[in-house]
């Protein structure tokens, strides 16, 4: 299960090269991820101190930052509504951890700020 959580982070993250992320993570059940603090925090640490990542938490971390700038743009329809929950699941439930993340990938606070204004609109 540990190396299906990288969804957790938005599962678009491998293959940003392509004009679009893989798939292959678009059926994972996310709400069960959501709910398990272990997983979801070994996630976050992966993702904030590269430490014991997992080959698909390396992935995310390489291509996060471009995925958030761009706004989920290589993003399939499915992938932007999986994102937008994850978003809104740690903000609102998760705050410890959406600091963490928007410390290291947003320290500006520019992307939250725009995503808060279109209403996490992907």
């Amino acid at each position: 299960m540990r190396n299906a959580c990288v969804i957790v982070f938005l599962c678009f993250a491998a293959g940003a090269l392509a004009e679009t992320y893989p798939n292959k993570y678009d059926n994972i059940n996310i709400d069960t991820i959501l709910m398990n603090d272990r997983v979801l925090n070994s996630y976050v640490i992966c993702l904030v101190e590269n430490k014991n990542c997992t080959r698909e938490g390396r992935e995310l971390r390489k291509f996060l930052p471009d995925a958030l700038k761009t706004n989920c743009a290589k993003c399939n329809d499915h992938q932007k509504r999986m994102a937008k929950k994850i978003l809104t699941h740690l903000k609102e439930k998760r705050s410890a951890l959406f600091k963490r993340l928007t410390t290291t990938f947003d320290s500006s606070g520019e992307l939250e700020r725009k995503y808060e204004k279109e209403g996490f609109n992907f």
